[in-house]
């Protein structure tokens, strides 16, 4: 079967919008809006919200573009030539309450020469997690995967994402996981159903976390660790992340691809949890990774 690229990027379009306005209802501030082109081809808009009463910083991203690799940054991805397309949406939320978790979410579509792939996933990184909410946003996640297990398995998808949502100059993950996945190029038709579930899902595995955290009270020192926590996203994004690496070596538009940034970031020297603390918890049971979506 042949995909209709235009449909997908209109879905991830629609996609956009569907998150973009649950997500103004819920800081009940908007999103700012910049419709931008690209001059090697292509464009793409970005929606952004800036010290919401939610969200600290909210970007949603959609981007449709074209163009060609290096010869240096051909050699490491699949197919023949040097042109490609890539279409998709990616978001990063960072909340303002420290015991709402991050959340990144990504699904694009890319093409080279004879080659057509999607790839993308999800995960959260709380700074001061619950178990519930933990098991709750890993079991829509399985759901998703087992309701089209043909092309994803839980499991691999599972250990995909821990292995590669990881830090190694850190020897640490960056959060609990979800799921993550790279060129899937077989049954294509299936697949794209696949990444059409996870979008569908984002928000059910989310919000929920969102609405039941928000108006918990905190403290400085609780949003002093969160700011430090956040350190370990800018570290990964920056060495690591295939999505920023993509846009940077394909010459993209640098506010879009580094939206994902938090507002507010610090890092403490040789730090070091309180034994027994809150803190502590989070590095001694999250930051190992763990079956949740079997957990009850």
């Amino acid at each position: 079967m042949s995909l209709d690229r235009t449909a997908i990027c209109n879905y991830f379009l629609s996609l956009q919008d569907l998150i973009v306005s649950k997500l103004e209802k819920e800081d009940e501030k908007k999103f700012h809006v910049d419709s931008w082109e690209r001059v090697a081809g292509g464009g793409g808009r970005t929606k952004v919200l800036l010290d919401g009463s939610t969200f600290e910083k909210a970007g949603v991203n959609f981007s449709d573009v074209s163009g060609e690799f290096s010869e240096e940054f051909a050699k490491q991805i699949p197919g023949d030539g040097r042109a490609f397309t890539a279409c998709g949406i990616s978001l990063v939320l960072h909340p303002k309450n420290p015991f709402v978790p991050t959340v990144h979410a990504n699904f694009r579509y890319l093409t080279r020469g004879n080659r057509a792939w999607f790839g993308g996933g999800v995960d959260l990184t709380p700074y001061y997690p619950f178990r519930e909410d933990v098991i709750a946003f890993h079991k829509v996640w399985h759901k998703a995967c087992t309701t089209h297990s043909d092309v994803a398995d839980y499991d691999k998808l599972k250990s995909w994402c821990d292995e590669y949502f990881h830090l190694p100059h850190r020897n640490e993950p960056r959060g609990v996981g979800g799921i993550f996945f790279d060129y899937l190029d077989k049954n294509l038709d299936q697949v794209w159903s696949f990444v059409q579930e996870c979008g569908n899902s984002f928000l059910s595995s989310y919000l929920p976390i969102v609405q039941k955290r928000k108006t918990q009270f905190f403290s400085e020192a609780h949003k002093e660790f969160q700011e430090y926590r956040r350190g370990r996203y800018v570290e990964f994004n920056l060495l690591y992340d295939r999505g920023t690496i993509f846009g940077l070596k394909t010459g993209g538009r640098i506010e879009s691809i580094l939206m994902s940034l938090p507002l507010k970031v610090r890092w403490l020297y040789d730090y070091q949890p309180t034994i027994g603390s809150k803190e502590a918890e989070l590095y001694e049971i999250y930051l190992k990774p763990r079956d949740w979506a079997r957990e009850v």
